[in-house]
């Protein structure tokens, strides 16, 4: 796994106490990013990995058993909700706190609703990713000041926002991310451990749900809603 530090002992499921210093998974491809991050979170918790996409950011909680994941939502494979999504299918109890560019608000409700404690901006001030970390381990959720207020009015449904991809199951988010990234039917059935077969089944099922009609309008999709980077 790139960017690994120090997978250190695990003592998931006890408290934080002054003694032990919370251990935190740093997910996200941006390399300059996440060296800037480094310097920040090693100043007040225990960083224990670095990675850079969405599946290792999967397989790194699972291992390392971290106290909060801070990751980014574009990430390569797999983006970031998707990834806490799959955290939570197997039972990974790590918090997840978002760090992110994505300053529309629909962003910050599909994070929020797949279980996020926390969203970010990567403009903000350092001391809001602190604040959003310290808030996770308290069982607390924070949402950066600037975009709390809308993210309360779409939640609650005052802004009368339709979330398009809440209309598709995670596997066929799955394989429309990865289509979207230039990968064809049997690269993404190796990936995801199905028949290419399978894939076209998903992607057909897809593009019936969003009511597309060819693979260019399902990439352009894909990008509009931020499932890929680009």
């Amino acid at each position: 796994m790139r960017g690994q530090l120090r997978p250190a002992p695990s003592e998931h499921g006890h408290a934080v106490t002054a003694a032990r210093r919370a251990r935190v998974l740093l997910a996200d491809d941006h390399r300059l990013v996440a060296e800037g991050l480094k310097g920040l979170l090693e100043a007040e918790f225990e960083l224990v990995a670095m990675v850079e996409d969405g599946r290792a950011m999967v397989a790194a909680a699972r291992a390392l058993r971290p106290d909060v994941v801070v990751a980014d939502i574009s990430m390569p494979e797999l983006n970031g909700i998707d990834a806490l999504v799959e955290l939570r299918r197997v039972d990974a109890q790590a918090r997840v706190v978002f760090l992110t560019m994505h300053r529309d608000p629909v962003y910050a409700r599909r994070a929020l609703d797949a279980g996020a404690s926390g969203y970010v901006l990567k403009h903000s001030a350092p001391g809001e990713l602190i604040a959003a970390i310290r808030a996770a381990l308290a069982g607390r959720t924070f949402v950066s000041p600037l975009l709390a207020k809308l993210v309360r009015s779409l939640r609650h449904g005052g802004a009368g926002v339709r979330d398009p991809v809440a209309a598709l199951p995670l596997r066929q988010r799955e394989v429309l991310q990865l289509l979207a990234e230039g990968k064809s039917a049997k690269e993404i059935g190796a990936s995801l451990a199905i028949s290419a077969r399978t894939v076209e089944f998903h992607k057909y099922q897809a593009m019936e749900t969003l009511g597309l009609h060819t693979s260019a309008e399902l990439i352009h999709f894909a990008i509009k809603q931020g499932l890929v980077q680009i």
